[in-house]
């Protein structure tokens, strides 16, 4: 026996219509699954460093150096005259920190901005944006007619 499935006509096409069991359900669950999916929020993870783990010698100069490097650019030499410190009294200071603490000095100077400026950035993204707007419209054909 042939299992025939329902036909209607429209036209001059035959649309076939597939009786699937429990499809208004499973629909619904996607429906909802999918929602439930991109409300979710986002999470970033990483592993924790180990607090146990200590710093070698080679981390220590390494780490002075990184921070002697930042010490002698002319800002931060000038702001640290404003605020009435010499040389001496920096390299003393220094002397006096512990390896966990040179060491978390020297991770915090990534995220300064000393005397840097990001509009570069933002000039080089505005102008690629520019450039593919110029470049679609050609593409498709459009012209942009300024009127008064």
């Amino acid at each position: 026996m042939v299992n025939k499935l329902p036909t209607l006509s429209s036209g001059r096409k035959e649309v076939k219509i597939m009786n699937i069991p429990f499809m208004k359900q499973i629909s619904v669950y996607l429906a909802i699954a999918m929602f439930i999916i991109g409300i979710s929020p986002r999470v970033d993870a990483a592993l924790a460093p180990s607090e146990i783990i200590g710093l070698t010698q080679t981390d220590r100069s390494a780490d002075l150096e990184r921070i002697r490097t930042i010490l002698e650019t002319k800002a931060v030499g000038e702001r640290l005259k404003q605020l009435g410190f010499t040389r001496d009294e920096i390299q003393s200071r220094l002397a006096q920190l512990s390896d966990q603490q040179i060491h978390q000095i020297a991770l915090q100077l990534d995220s300064l901005k000393v005397g840097k400026d990001s509009a570069l950035g933002i000039i080089i993204a505005l102008l690629v944006i520019a450039i593919l707007v110029i470049v679609i419209l050609k593409l498709t054909g459009h012209k942009v007619i300024v009127t008064k």
